[in-house]
C-alpha cells in the first residue's frame, strides 16, 4: 500500500480559496472505521466551485475535494464491511466538512457507505454519481406527489444537458413522461433527444423576470438552476403541480411571489441529496438500476484522469461540460 499519494486539496492562500495537488500520507487520513481504495470519483458543479474557489464549499481547511467515490474496502473495524467489499459513497459532507474523494485512499464512516449495486461497474456508478443519484431522488419525489402522468402533459427539466439534467431526462423518459429540456446550447439538442427529450425550450426565455402567474404548461419539473429560472417555471406550472429544486447553477436567489402556491396550489419541493436517509438512497439506486438505459449512460459519460481536475473545474463552472465526467483516480 502506498505511503503517500496525490490529492486535490482545497486551502486558503493569501485570503483566496482554491484547489491544488498535494501529497497526502496515510497517517493524515481521518481516524474512521473503513479504509477505501478509491477507483473512481466524479466531477459535479459543487466540485467545480470548490476547486476554483468560486464558491465556499469547504467549511474547514485544508480539505480534500470530491463528493463521490466508488472503490474497494481495504481495512474495516466495522462489522458492516469486510475487506474486498465494493462500495459507493455519495455526499455526507465530503469536500465540505469531511475529507473527500480526490485521492487514492480515504477513511470514511461505515454508515456513509452503500454496497455497489450488482448491475453497475464502479465506473458506471460514478458516471451516475451525486448528480444522477440526485436526479433519481427528484423523480421519486415527483412521482410521490402524484401529478405527473406518463404520456400526459409536459415535465420540464432545466439545466438539461448537465449532470443532474441528463440523468433526469433519461429516467423520466424511461417511464413514458413527455420531457421538455431547457438548455442554452443548441449543439446539445440531438444529445437531449437521444436521452429522451420530446421538447426543447431555450433557457434564455426562462431567465428574464416575468409576471407572477403565467400560462400553465408544466405538470411538474426538476430544476437545477434556481433564481429567475425557478421562479418562472413555478409561475408556469399547472394547478396542483410540483417542481423539485436541487441546484443553484443560476443563482441562490428566489425573487418570486406566493401567488403560484396559493392561487394554483403549486408545490416547491426541496431536495437535499447530501444527507438523505438510507431508505431514500437505496430507493434511488433501485430506480437507477431499473430505469437508466446503459447506452444512454455511456453517451453522457466521459472519463478523465485526476490531473485534469483544475481545467475541468473551470469548464463545469463555465457551462462547457455536457453530461457526466468520471474521474479515474488510478490515472493521475
Amino acid at each position: 500500500m502506498e505511503k503517500s499519494f496525490p490529492a486535490m486539496v482545497i486551502d486558503s492562500v493569501d485570503g483566496k480559496t482554491s484547489g491544488a495537488f498535494r501529497e497526502i500520507s496515510m497517517a493524515e487520513l481521518p481516524d474512521y472505521d473503513v479504509l477505501v481504495e478509491i477507483a473512481y470519483s466524479t466531477l459535479n458543479y459543487k466540485d467545480g466551485l470548490a476547486i476554483t474557489g468560486k464558491g465556499r464549499i469547504a467549511r474547514r481547511m485544508p480539505m480534500i475535494a470530491g463528493v463521490d467515490l466508488a472503490g474497494t474496502v481495504v481495512e474495516s473495524r466495522s462489522p458492516k464491511w469486510q475487506q474486498g467489499d465494493k462500495v459507493v459513497l455519495n455526499g455526507w459532507g465530503l469536500s465540505e466538512t469531511e475529507w473527500g474523494a480526490y485521492c487514492r485512499y480515504q477513511r470514511v464512516k461505515a454508515e456513509w457507505l452503500i454496497r455497489l449495486p450488482d448491475s453497475f461497474s464502479m465506473q458506471e456508478a460514478m458516471a451516475i454519481g451525486t448528480a444522477g443519484y440526485t436526479a433519481a431522488l427528484c423523480v421519486d419525489a415527483l412521482e410521490k406527489w402524484g401529478t405527473i402522468k406518463p404520456g400526459s402533459g409536459e415535465v420540464i427539466v432545466t439545466g438539461a444537458a448537465g449532470g443532474v439534467g441528463s440523468v433526469a431526462v433519461a429516467l423520466l423518459s424511461a417511464q413514458g413522461y413527455n420531457v421538455t429540456a431547457a438548455t442554452g446550447r443548441p449543439e446539445t439538442h440531438d444529445y437531449l433527444a437521444f436521452l429522451g427529450a420530446t421538447g426543447l425550450v431555450d433557457r434564455a426565455s426562462l431567465q428574464e423576470k416575468g409576471p407572477p402567474l403565467q400560462k400553465e404548461r408544466w405538470t411538474g419539473g426538476i430544476d437545477s438552476v434556481g433564481s429567475n429560472t425557478l421562479v418562472n417555471i413555478l409561475a408556469q406550472t399547472v394547478r396542483g403541480g410540483a417542481i423539485v429544486a436541487c441546484g443553484l447553477a443560476g443563482g441562490a436567489d428566489l425573487t418570486g411571489t406566493v401567488m403560484p402556491h396559493i392561487l394554483r396550489s403549486v408545490a416547491l419541493i426541496g431536495m437535499d441529496s447530501v444527507a438523505a436517509p438510507l431508505e431514500q438512497r437505496l430507493a434511488a439506486w433501485r430506480r437507477l438500476e431499473r430505469d437508466l438505459d446503459r447506452e444512454k449512460l455511456r453517451k453522457m459519460t466521459t472519463v478523465e484522469p485526476m490531473s485534469r481536475l483544475p481545467q475541468l473545474a473551470e469548464d463545469i463552472i463555465a457551462g462547457r461540460i455536457r453530461g457526466r465526467v468520471v474521474i479515474d483516480l488510478a490515472s493521475t
